[in-house]
């Protein structure tokens, strides 16, 4: 009886355990619910016409694609901060705020030097722009998000629609000049935020991976991007 006694204390025990990790999983996820649905109404998809690679098809324009988010919005519109090498030469440039409104985009300003950032300004009045953190006490191992648009044009060919996209990963390594996560950018995703888990605050922009592994992903460390927007903020 003493055996079966203690052999059901520690079923019940174990018990607990389990249920305690489940209820922790269940509570990351619904954190990582929730920051979608906050973040989500400041996300941008941009379209734009860019110069053809190809040499055979010189002064012809392809179909290009980013994300971006939004930082600061009124009465005037919406200035959004992305890659500045997403709207490199780009022209007929439209953003989308969170799959909802689209208009007309224009450049503000972009970095000259080896920061890859640019702010953006949509004529779209009094949209919702996100927290930006601070990168001076990220460590590796932290849980983060990235909000952005892969491939677009793929998932429209296959009739899957378009919509903003979540992936979740850690931060791998922080680097000088960028945030190594687990998290591959995905073409099309650049200039989207890389956000922390916990609060929702932007934390990076996605900018490139690896193209010899491309499981690895890098983010401009939002403190860049914040000393660039101080000098560009709309009046």
């Amino acid at each position: 009886m003493r055996a079966r006694a203690l052999a059901l204390t520690i079923a019940l025990a174990l018990s607990g355990c389990a249920g305690a990790a489940h209820t922790t999983t269940a509570a990351q996820n619904d954190d990582f619910v929730a920051l979608y649905r906050s973040l989500h109404p400041s996300i941008v998809f941009f379209t734009m016409k860019i110069p053809a690679d190809d040499p055979k098809r010189k002064g012809q324009w392809d179909d290009a694609y980013g994300s971006g988010v939004v930082v600061q919005s009124g009465p005037w519109g919406s200035r959004v901060l992305t890659d500045a090498h997403v709207i490199q030469d780009a022209r007929d440039l439209v953003g989308t705020i969170g799959d909802g409104p689209h208009a007309k985009a224009t450049v503000v300003a972009r970095t000259d030097d080896d920061i890859d950032l640019a702010l953006v300004d949509v004529a779209i009045p009094n949209a919702k722009p996100v927290t930006l953190g601070s990168s001076k006490s990220l460590i590796p191992g932290m849980a983060i998000g990235v909000l952005g648009y892969p491939i677009p044009d793929a998932f429209e060919d296959e009739h899957l629609g378009r919509t903003v996209s979540l992936y979740t990963g850690r931060i791998a390594s922080v680097r000088k000049g960028a945030l190594e996560i687990d998290v591959p950018i995905i073409p099309g995703e650049s200039g989207g935020p890389v956000f922390e888990a916990t609060s929702g605050a932007v934390i990076g922009i996605a900018e490139s991976r690896f193209e010899e592994e491309r499981a690895i992903g890098f983010a401009t460390p939002i403190d860049e991007a914040t000393a660039f927007l101080a000098k560009h903020r709309h009046p």
